[in-house]
């Protein structure tokens, strides 16, 4: 269920809504005049969510490619053959 704090809340108790969001790693709603306005989360969950989202974004772009007629690879076989040129 998302956490909604107004505005007034931000300001006055800053702390407390800090706090909420790294220890319960999601976001609070913000609302400004009863309406909603900002999404605050702490940085380790905004960049666990972008991560996800490039990832989601990697695999989608995959099985796009794949689907258009691409090459599967072998992923041991690729590997062996970058530890090869890279490292000898």
């Amino acid at each position: 269920m998302p956490h909604i704090r107004s505005s007034a809340d931000l300001r006055n108790n800053y702390n407390e809504i800090s706090t909420f969001c790294h220890d319960r790693a999601e976001p609070v709603f913000i609302t400004k005049n009863g309406r909603g306005d900002l999404a605050v989360m702490s940085i380790e969950t905004y960049e666990k969510m972008i991560n996800t989202f490039q990832t989601d974004i990697a695999i989608a772009e995959a099985e796009h490619e794949l689907a258009m007629g691409g090459e599967l690879l072998d992923a041991r076989e690729v590997l062996t053959a970058l530890r090869r040129k890279y490292f000898g």
